[in-house]
């Protein structure tokens, strides 16, 4: 018995040691890198982004990306059951308390997943109990997640003054590249026929 017992604590020791090595020597995020993704673009290489599709939108009468020239949008397709998605949540809402005074515009393209979310009473009750004070725009029929080419929960676009995507994001992370690119595009002049 005394055996056995010492053989399972070793096996567990070992994977404890493992995964805090792992962690420790930068292995992890090796590991993790295919569940996540991204790809910023040159303003020269970037294509302008599609317009929005058609949906009810909350917390903001409906926009339209040209309306938006001469301000960065970043674009959030999420879905409330998304346990990545609400992972990402408190960093999408401090961008929005820092940056949108100076020109940021956050708007959630809600994709859902499941049936439940496809119903817009269980989609106000979850963005009040949230706190997403930014627009939110229901895409039930997935046209504008199609028309972005996404192909997982949450994928953020970010957009330039121009209109162009600057960065495409698959998963949770690299918050703090995503944050100085915002901070660059904040910086950068408006297009002329915004000035």
């Amino acid at each position: 018995m005394d055996r056995r017992r010492n053989m399972i604590i070793g096996i567990v020791a070992g994977i404890v040691i493992g995964a805090a090595l792992t962690y420790a020597t930068g292995l992890a995020k090796l590991f993790l890198a295919p569940y996540s993704s991204s790809a910023e673009y040159k303003g020269s290489e970037s294509a302008t982004a599609p317009d929005l599709a058609t949906g009810e939108w909350i917390n903001s009468e409906p926009l339209k990306l040209a309306d938006l020239r001469g301000r960065v949008v970043l674009i959030d397709f999420w879905t409330f059951g998304c346990y990545n998605c609400r992972n990402t949540l408190p960093i999408v809402k401090s961008w929005n308390d820092r940056y949108r005074a100076r020109g940021l515009t956050i708007i959630e393209v809600h994709s859902p997943e499941f049936d439940d979310e496809r119903k817009v009473e269980n989609l106000r009750r979850e963005i009040t109990s949230l706190g997403i004070r930014y627009p939110v725009v229901t895409d039930n029929d997935y046209q504008t997640w199609n028309a972005y080419k996404v192909e997982a929960w949450p994928t953020v676009f970010l957009l330039d003054k121009q209109g162009r995507i600057r960065l495409m994001h698959v998963g949770e992370g690299e918050y703090k590249e995503a944050e100085r690119l915002i901070q660059k595009l904040l910086a950068e002049e408006p297009p002329l026929e915004n000035k």
